[in-house]
């Protein structure tokens, strides 16, 4: 199950590349491709672009770094899935996104002079352009992190109940004690 995870990531960059290679193959550096647009107002383009930092441009220049960072990353990631330590599927599918979305990204960092090739632009709101290897990094931490806080306030409720339970089961027997002695009188 794990390896087909693997798979999964593999065929997502695989999507990624395609991606990145229609744009760089069908656009100039600049380019905008207008896709909607409702009446004056632009909500979606592709514009292509070069990004040499993180999200949001953080770390601009920093390229050795966001390397090594994200291979460190990535191969944490390998570790957990090819060793198996990771079992629900929630965790795997995250794991997976993260994955794909690293891989992606480190390609172009890799063998595109440290920028990576952004050019979905969302325009009805002030949003940096990103690409698909960015949608699957963060669909795949934003279902880590609310599987993560599920399964905390699940774990949270369980104690709860046991602290109920055994408050209850103190009781019973405080009060089975109690009617013991009023018995022995």
């Amino acid at each position: 199950m794990h390896y087909i995870w693997l798979l999964v990531s593999a065929v997502l960059v695989g999507v990624d590349r395609i991606t990145k290679w229609l744009i760089v193959s069908n656009m100039e550096l600049s380019d905008t491709i207008h896709l909607i647009k409702i009446g004056d107002k632009e909500v979606l383009n592709f514009y292509y672009c070069l990004n040499s930092g993180a999200a949001f441009s953080k770390l601009s220049g920093k390229t050795v770094f966001l390397i090594v960072i994200t291979s460190a990353v990535i191969l944490w990631l390998v570790f957990l899935m090819v060793t198996k330590r990771v079992h629900r599927t929630v965790y795997l599918v995250s794991i997976s996104l993260i994955l794909a979305g690293g891989v992606g990204n480190l390609i172009d960092r890799i063998f595109n002079d440290g920028k990576v090739i952004d050019f979905i632009d969302v325009r009805i709101i002030n949003f940096p352009i990103f690409n698909f290897a960015d949608i699957c990094a963060v669909c795949g931490a934003g279902l880590l992190m609310l599987t993560v806080i599920i399964d905390e306030v699940k774990e949270h409720k369980r104690k709860k109940a046991e602290e109920i339970s055994e408050e209850d089961a103190e009781e019973k027997a405080f009060d089975t004690a109690e009617e013991v002695d009023d018995d022995d009188e």
